[in-house]
């Protein structure tokens, strides 16, 4: 897979795991930390959570204009390295205020802005070199792939640092209690019998007295535990550090490019002022029109910097420039959808999946038991596959004999009903990125071979496509549901639970839209932008993302307001129109790429 392709590539994405580890830390855990230890709604937790990820990429805009002036883009990306790292030392201690919390998370954001969109536009001059040129797309992907193995221990990771604590100090999880825990302590919880038979179940000593004492506990014990779950962040974020100072030899050093391709802006004051006007009239419109003060800055921010660098191209570039803006106006609306895993999708998982499951299922949950069952499916694929070698058959025969026999040793240790919890579920996109990768990048392969690989666009308009078939699975595992709104504070019942697998396949699918669309996106815009604006527009990718994440409010507005089919039913004609809109703009794009 790796075969003709240059060392850097290999450096870049051992660097971008501990930011990769972190990422989906927070994904797992932030909106859930952020009630148990501040008992904020749903709406509010997801108003925060929405501000961070839109900070983790609008601040890319910076570092990919300081990297883009200065052509040091090599320290840039160190100096985000520490301050990412700074962040989630700060995150690690127990007992901040909610607004030195939400300084630390601008901290993450601030250092990411610097790190994020410049090592991808890195990874992209490694390819402008001729001799690399033709593995562009394929280097995207194995650089996708290789960033989410961190990925995908990350939630594993967290899970079990705030279980071990909780057991240190006497309890197990259930996370229901929280919420109710809250509601006791403020008074609001009229009926305490829920809360007293939970509260009951989860103390591994005695009987619960005292209600009031056990909210109490149990709070500082869960948000501690999510603490020290953000300090095996931190360390994640050493060995990237260490990895990136002994190894950052092999990533190129970008050379001064001529003054006429240098970043020098003409009339660069008025096409700020103009920018900056179109967008406070694009502000205004979107304010008043939603009442949304959130929405409205971010998409105004966007528009400012899609007038800007429009105004600020030259003849040559602006054909560029229109494709590419035209591409981060899908990837606003893929990412307000897929991103709902870290939020309302979490919410599902907290409050509308079984809570136990049987010893089969319970192999998807652990880390170590679910690489057994996915190396033995390896194994199987290299065993059963084409164009292989007796020794590599033989290879991927014990490959499935071994992952097989691990496998069934540990459903044999599980007991009749596991716990399993909602964090959990972030860990199966990274895992279905890496599984999938070999398989997707096979697949591009065999149609190039027959000269009928889709182009760059025409893939981005199909992940949309299969995006919205995600939410369709989701949405029809949700008829018939309790809707959060008709709830009145208790307990989602068991009896309106779900098997996970219904989440599980859906974040397969989406796994699927991603691989067609993010590498692809990625590497679309290495390939489009203009040299003197390569960091700004991986910055201006980033910027895209941000806005959809930002739009995640979306769906944690709308959690305790509709039905859950309605929710769902949002996202996939968000998608669907998002796919209508690529393929009406294929031409236009496939030139550009040409």
């Amino acid at each position: 897979m790796l075969k003709g392709h240059p060392k850097g590539l290999i450096v870049a994405f051992f660097a971008n795991m501990g930011e990769r580890f972190g990422f989906y830390t927070m994904m797992a855990i932030l909106v859930l930390f952020l009630q148990v230890k501040y008992g904020l709604t749903e709406q509010d937790a997801g108003s925060y959570y929405s501000w961070f990820y839109f900070g983790i990429y609008a601040l890319a805009l910076i570092g990919g204009l300081v990297a883009d002036s200065t052509n040091k883009y090599k320290l840039v990306i160190f100096g985000g390295i520490l301050i990412m790292l700074t962040g989630y030392i700060l995150m690690a201690i127990p007992g901040l205020s909610l607004n030195l919390t939400l300084i630390s998370l601008f901290v993450i954001a601030f250092g990411n802005g610097m790190f994020k969109g410049n090592l991808q536009a890195v990874v992209g001059q490694l390819y402008d070199d001729p001799k690399y040129s033709k593995l562009r797309d394929s280097a995207f992907m194995i650089f996708y792939m290789g960033i989410n193995v961190g990925a995908f221990f990350a939630p594993h990771a967290a899970n079990g640092v705030r279980n071990w604590w909780l057991k240190t100090n006497g309890f197990l999880h259930d996370g229901s209690l929280p919420s109710l825990c809250h509601q006791y302590i403020d008074g609001k919880l009229v009926d305490t019998s829920q809360f007293q038979a939970l509260a009951q179940k989860v103390t591994l000593s005695g009987q619960v007295g005292d209600l009031g004492q056990f909210a109490h506990n149990y709070l500082d014990v869960f948000s501690r535990g999510y603490n020290y779950a953000f300090g095996v962040a931190a360390g994640a974020m050493v060995l990237s550090l260490l990895v990136y100072v002994f190894f950052q030899k092999h990533l190129p050093n970008k050379e001064k490019i001529p003054a006429a391709q240098s970043v020098k802006i003409d009339n660069g004051t008025k096409s700020l002022i103009i920018a900056l006007l179109t967008a406070g009239v694009a502000f205004l419109i979107i304010y008043f029109g939603l009442n949304n003060l959130d929405i409205a800055l971010a998409v105004s921010l966007f528009v400012a910097f899609a007038t800007w660098i429009t105004l600020i191209s030259n003849k040559e570039e602006k054909p560029r420039i229109m494709a590419l803006l035209m591409v981060f106006i899908v990837v606003i609306f893929f990412w307000m959808s897929f991103h709902q895993n870290g939020l309302t999708l979490t919410f599902f998982a907290r409050d509308y999946i079984s809570k136990q499951v049987g010893p089969i299922t319970n192999l998807f949950f652990g880390p170590w038991s679910i690489i057994s069952v996915f190396g033995a499916l390896a194994g199987l694929f290299v065993a059963i596959g084409k164009d292989k070698t007796m020794k590599e058959r033989l290879i991927g025969m014990g490959l499935f004999v071994v992952g097989g026999l691990v496998a069934y040793y540990y459903v044999q240790s599980f007991q009749p009903e596991n716990a399993i919890a909602p964090e959990i579920f972030q860990s199966f996109n990274p895992l279905f990125i890496v599984f999938l990768t070999p398989l997707v990048m096979s697949f591009f392969g065999w149609l190039n071979k027959k000269n009928i690989e889709p182009s760059t666009p025409r893939k981005i308009g199909f992940g949309m496509i299969i995006a919205a078939i995600a939410f369709v699975l989701i949405l029809v595992s949700s008829l018939n549901m309790i809707s959060p709104h008709t709830l009145s504070g208790q307990a989602v019942p068991d009896s309106s639970r779900v098997t996970p697998y219904w989440l599980i396949n859906g974040y397969l699918i989406f796994t699927i839209a991603e691989l067609f669309l993010s590498p692809m996106g990625l590497s679309f815009v290495s390939k489009v932008a203009p040299p003197r604006f390569q960091g700004l527009m991986q910055g201006g990718w980033l910027l895209a993302t941000a806005v959809g994440n930002k739009l995640l409010v979306v769906g944690s507005f709308f959690w305790s307001r509709l039905d859950l089919w309605m929710l769902w039913s949002i996202f996939i004609i968000c998608c669907l129109l998002s796919a209508a809109f690529m393929f009406s703009m294929l031409k236009k794009l496939e030139r550009v790429t040409n």
